[in-house]
């Protein structure tokens, strides 16, 4: 009796059998892939200062220093704000765990060095590069110094030959005072040579040239006036060491500073400290240069633009900026090639628009003050600039 009603349940416990086979099946799927989303759910996210590690993996295995890897989070546009994004309170604090966490061979190397100004330490080196800066003021002073002794003496074309000699002279000692030392930038930094001749061109023949044309001429040979040259000619000595003090202080006061804004705040007053000592020193090498040619001219407002335009475009280029300062270069060339040009266009019918703006500025400050606008506008420019780029932690990274 029992073996029909039997039956049916051992026949249905196949079926039963089969069919949870069948569902385990068609949920396979489902249940291999819970326990990995439950897992990726139990980790949790991941941690921030990790992913930025390895997305700045070169440049923290490279770093001798957390200073550099602060520098480059900057120059790769990290600010303080988004260190806070990090659990940081700045970038400095943010360099400092990634330096610290890097697992590279640095580990075994020596403590990082302390922070050097860029020519090298030592009396050697600054007693180096502070003669070299003198290159090209001695070979001028030489020059002058030959040329008066010569005067009434020699022809026309003996002194000319004197006086390239002379220049080329001053070009080599120009070229080494810039190849060590604070001034020099890093390789492939150029292209501003052309723009530099003809703005030393200018101050000697400029001034001259624009009286000319502004009086109907040009009527001959234009007058030189060397003197604003030769105060040039001097003035890298006092370049060199403003901008060793620069480049000194503000590492100084990067390895200080705990955040980006504290480092702009406490350099910017730095760089205008600089620029007005430069300003001092060209007034005085000019003024004696003025004296040792008869005193006539006093300071010369053109020159000395000019030779503050020259070092900012230098100290520019040393930190990695070579475009702006190109282009601050550029620009005064474009004026002062303008301004004679302007001149002679006004004098055709219907043009004399074209010359009034010239005609008034030497009306207001003669001659000179074609090369004070273009000279004095492009340092201005470059010292905004220099305001804004030199006052990054990214400006002072050990090279």
């Amino acid at each position: 009796m029992g073996g029909p009603t039997d039956a049916p349940d051992a026949g249905r416990e196949p079926a039963d059998l089969s069919g949870a086979a069948v569902g385990s099946a068609v949920r396979a799927p489902e249940i291999a892939y819970r326990p990995a989303r439950r897992a990726v759910t139990r980790r949790g996210p991941a941690d921030p200062v990790t992913v930025l590690l390895h997305r700045h993996r070169d440049l923290c295995e490279r770093a001798v220093d957390p200073l550099e890897i602060a520098a480059g989070l900057e120059a790769h546009g990290l600010t303080d704000r988004t260190a806070a994004r990090y659990r940081h309170r700045d970038v400095f604090s943010l360099a400092e765990e990634l330096y610290a966490r890097f697992p590279g061979t640095r580990r075994s190397t020596p403590a990082p060095r302390p922070p050097q100004p860029h020519p090298g330490p030592g009396e050697e080196g600054n007693a180096g590069w502070t003669l070299s800066a003198l290159l090209p003021g001695a070979a001028c002073l030489v020059t002058a110094g030959a040329l008066r002794a010569t005067e009434g003496v020699l022809g026309g074309e003996a002194r000319l030959a004197m006086t390239a000699a002379g220049a080329l002279l001053v070009v080599l000692g120009l070229r080494l005072c810039l190849r060590d030392g604070p001034l020099r930038a890093p390789d492939g930094v150029g292209g501003v040579t052309l723009y530099v001749c003809w703005l030393l061109g200018y101050t000697v023949y400029g001034d001259d040239l624009i009286a000319q044309v502004i009086s109907g001429g040009p009527d001959g040979a234009w007058a030189a006036s060397p003197a604003p040259l030769l105060g040039l000619a001097l003035a890298p000595v006092p370049a060199a060491w403003c901008a060793h003090l620069f480049a000194v202080h503000a590492r100084r006061r990067l390895a200080a500073s705990h955040a980006l804004a504290e480092f702009g705040a406490g350099v910017r007053p730095l760089l205008l400290a600089v620029v007005a000592l430069l300003l001092c020193a060209l007034a005085a090498l000019l003024f004696l240069a003025d004296l040792g040619y008869g005193g006539k001219h006093g300071v010369p407002t053109g020159a000395a633009a000019l030779g503050l335009l020259l070092f900012l475009a230098r100290l520019l280029a040393v930190h990695g900026f070579p475009e702006p300062a190109a282009t601050g270069l550029a620009a005064a060339c474009a004026v002062e090639v303008a301004a004679p040009f302007l001149v002679l266009s006004g004098r055709l019918p219907g043009l004399d628009l074209l010359a009034r703006p010239v005609d008034s500025l030497v009306a207001v400050a003669g001659p000179g003050g074609v090369s004070a606008l273009a000279c004095g506008v492009a340092a201005l420019a470059l010292l905004l600039h220099a305001s804004v780029t030199l006052t990054r932690a990214s400006a002072h990274a050990p090279a």
